[in-house]
């Protein structure tokens, strides 16, 4: 071989072969190989559904702990109006006005000073589509006890 050509050859040993541009395209991961460019689309079809159920029962928890409020301060409401009416009707018409359908019990012993507990039960509906059909309904119960200040 004449020295000309093997100077030739060392030269294409040492230097980098130049990549063309399409395919130098890299992801985050790395390089894309052949047949891949889809594989991210594919896999956030497959993914999306489950977020999408996640995100409909974080909704429904939301509304869950709303009426789990809702519950406590008719149950308060409740028992101070019961403190101071003893027919308890009072105390059914707050509860009815703050939660609509809701089962009140009462329990009055004794006269002024004695306690007085109001029982509030209330059946929290699971409306959020989907989730609605998966989940049944929840009851919240909740109680509280002060004393009477009228007989």
């Amino acid at each position: 071989m004449s020295s000309c050509l093997q100077g030739w050859c060392a030269f294409w040993r040492t230097t980098p072969l130049k990549v063309a541009p399409a395919a130098r395209r890299r992801t985050r991961l790395g390089v894309l190989r052949p047949g891949q460019r889809g594989q991210a689309t594919v896999e956030f079809a497959l993914v999306l559904p489950f977020v999408f159920v996640l995100l409909l029962l974080i909704v429904q928890l939301g509304f869950v702990m709303r009426d789990y409020v809702r519950v406590a301060h008719a149950a308060r409401e409740a028992a101070r109006a019961a403190s101071v009416d003893p027919s308890n009707d009072r105390a059914r018409d707050v509860v009815e006005h703050l939660l609509g359908d809701a089962i009140v019990t009462v329990d009055r012993s004794g006269g002024i000073g004695d306690p007085v507990t109001a029982w509030v039960t209330f059946t929290s509906r699971t409306e959020v589509p989907i989730i609605g059909a998966l989940l049944p309904d929840v009851t919240i119960d909740d109680s509280i006890t002060i004393r009477a200040e009228q007989e």
